[in-house]
């Protein structure tokens, strides 16, 4: 029974740690990288569609990101979903292919995001020990019920802590390599 209740607490902090690995490929490092694109989204034709689903998007060279859309009537659309994000880049287009220069960060951006990446970091933190507190109040409620002895529950209520522990340090190490990837000139 316990099992179960920890299998489900792994599979939701997995989830926590897709979901924080997701955010950090939105933040721009200084160099190109196609996965930037991935949270904009472009009115077409009346509904929200995403750039990837719109256009080829490709890294030509380190400091830049290449648009080619599917349909040459959506440039301006895209376009505008850009200048419109946080990303703070500056389209340019020939009317067949935008083009994106991705600028140098200045130390004081490379600060801001090394924050933004730690804050994005405790969030998940935190999300992971909710989990941990929700499978204890399950193991709990099963004591209770008499579906779980005593024993099996300070031995699940332990690997309960072991794995939060472990997910914990993964979230660290992912925080600490996209720190290194910022601070990368």
């Amino acid at each position: 029974m316990g099992f179960e209740v920890h299998r489900l607490m792994e599979e939701k902090m997995n989830k926590t740690l897709s979901v924080m690995k997701e955010e950090f490929h939105g933040i721009r490092a200084g160099r190109a990288n196609p996965l930037l694109l991935d949270r904009i989204v472009v009115e077409y034709y009346g509904s929200p569609t995403p750039i990837r689903q719109m256009a080829n998007i490709s890294a030509p060279e380190p400091r830049a990101l290449m648009i080619q859309p599917f349909d040459a009537t959506s440039i301006k659309a895209i376009e505008k979903a850009i200048l419109m994000s946080d990303l703070g880049l500056n389209p340019s287009n020939d009317g067949k292919i935008i083009r994106l220069l991705i600028p140098m960060l200045t130390e004081e951006r490379r600060k801001d995001l090394i924050k933004l990446i730690k804050r994005l970091g405790e969030e998940a933190k935190i999300a992971l020990r909710n989990e941990r507190r929700e499978a204890n109040d399950k193991l709990k409620r099963m004591n209770k019920a008499n579906e779980l002895t005593e024993d099996d529950l300070t031995k699940s209520e332990k690997e309960v802590q072991e794995t939060t522990d472990k997910y914990i340090i993964k979230v660290d190490a992912i925080i600490v390599e996209k720190e290194k990837e910022i601070l990368e000139v």
